[in-house]
């Protein structure tokens, strides 16, 4: 059995892998990526948010993105009962940081992350499996086999978990639980949009959400080559009420939609709709002896904000900042400097998933007058801001929600 030897292991190719990857590579660490898969690849979670573009650039990942021409995202609209409608515009929101990003398809985004990683010299590994992991001490040795049957092992000093849905470390070390968000499922395709809306582009073209009770709703995200990802999340029982077949039930789904109904009906879907059930994950502890866990192979809130790129470039990005100051004779308190640090983000997005579901964020977003500062708060959340303390609903995010939404509701009944 063949033995190779890095001082960092990272386990999945997808955006948290590629930042991990490109910025240890760029400051002189010896790093191995090994993908399950062969990319190109499906994966959802087609809306970026703000932050990661922060990310990507520290990485060292931007420019190599910039001019694939992908559907640019300014921010996100929500609509409700076809009547009610609320615009973000990520331009305006609270404190510093970046007004655009993009909505596109992951599996031609991804890949051209980790191919640009492969361009800066990086080792990866596709079609490539783990299938055992042993620690001693920091010290790991990773079982891996490829495409072809052929049994490995890779020696690391340092294992970066970033194999998403796999969850592989997760799975392996039984690290996993139960989410704290309520249970949910979806079902999302793709359409080629042949007669797609000309007036109006922007709006035509910006992601939106319409709701269609306080705990169902869809998703409309355009990409600029010309497809469209729709899809359906509510609770697990709602969803399977729909129909067995998961493509008629996104058809009874979007003809709900007062908005959506004509612009969508008679189109074919792109590919049979996916369905994934009660996708909300979370596991006991973010980091240990030599490994952090990373994006979705921690933990997944819901689709609903699209925080998951964001989440997984963030401890992509900070698990190898962390690794390389270790590297360097640094002290590291993962605990504190990771883990809780990634947690405080999380909790943010999660109390807004939660109120989101409650329907208190959607008292906020649709009240009318709009309150420009509160609104200018909340789009830095949505922008992925979660770590600015100054922000109000960042610092008191478990509070500030719940009870605006009760002040506003109790003035209607008066």
């Amino acid at each position: 059995m063949t033995t190779q030897k890095y001082d960092v292991l990272v386990i999945g190719a997808g955006p948290s892998g590629s930042v991990a990857a490109s910025y240890l590579h760029n400051n002189g660490i010896k790093v191995k990526v090994v993908e399950k898969t062969k990319f190109p690849r499906f994966v959802i979670g087609e809306s970026l948010i703000p932050r990661v573009m922060d990310n990507f650039q520290e990485a060292g990942l931007l420019d190599c993105v910039m001019d694939k021409g992908f559907e640019k995202k300014f921010g996100a609209r929500f609509i409700r009962n076809n009547k009610e409608f609320c615009l973000f515009d990520f331009s305006e929101k609270y404190g510093e940081g970046w007004s655009w990003t993009w909505q596109l398809p992951r599996a031609d985004f991804d890949n051209e992350l980790i191919q640009e990683c492969i361009r800066k010299g990086v080792d990866v590994s596709f079609e490539t499996e783990v299938i055992d992991v042993k620690f001693n001490g920091k010290k790991s040795t990773t079982t891996i086999k490829d495409k072809d049957g052929q049994i490995s092992e890779i020696e690391a000093n340092f294992i970066i978990d970033s194999s998403g849905y796999g969850r592989v470390l997760p799975r392996l070390l039984n690290l996993s639980q139960p989410s704290t968000v309520t249970e949910n499922s979806s079902i999302f395709t793709h359409v080629k949009e042949t007669n797609r809306p000309v007036k109006g582009r922007r709006e035509a073209m910006t992601i939106t959400f319409d709701i269609l009770e306080t705990k169902v709703w869809i998703w409309v995200i355009p990409f600029s080559n010309g497809n469209t990802s729709l899809g359906v999340v509510g609770p697990t029982s709602y969803i399977n009420s729909l129909h067995e077949d998961p493509a008629e039930a996104l058809r009874i789904a979007f003809r709900q939609s007062d908005e959506y109904r004509d612009r969508f009906e008679g189109y074919e879907f792109l590919f049979e709709p996916k369905k994934i059930e009660n996708y909300s994950c979370a596991v006991k502890e973010m980091c240990g002896p030599g490994f952090t866990l990373t994006g979705n192979s921690a933990e997944f809130l819901d689709p609903v904000f699209s925080s998951g790129v964001c989440f997984a470039t963030e401890s992509g990005l900070l698990s190898a900042k962390l690794y390389l100051k270790e590297h360097n004779g640094e002290e590291v308190d993962w605990q504190a400097e990771y883990a809780d640090y990634i947690q405080r983000g999380v909790r943010t997005f999660a109390t807004y998933v939660k109120e989101w579901y409650t329907g208190n964020l959607q008292t906020l977003f649709f009240h009318r007058p709009e309150n420009p500062e509160v609104k200018e708060k909340i789009c830095s959340v949505l922008a992925g801001y979660v770590w600015d303390l100054s922000n109000p609903f960042v610092k008191k995010h478990d509070s500030a929600v719940k009870n605006l939404a009760y002040t506003l509701q109790m003035q209607e009944q008066e």
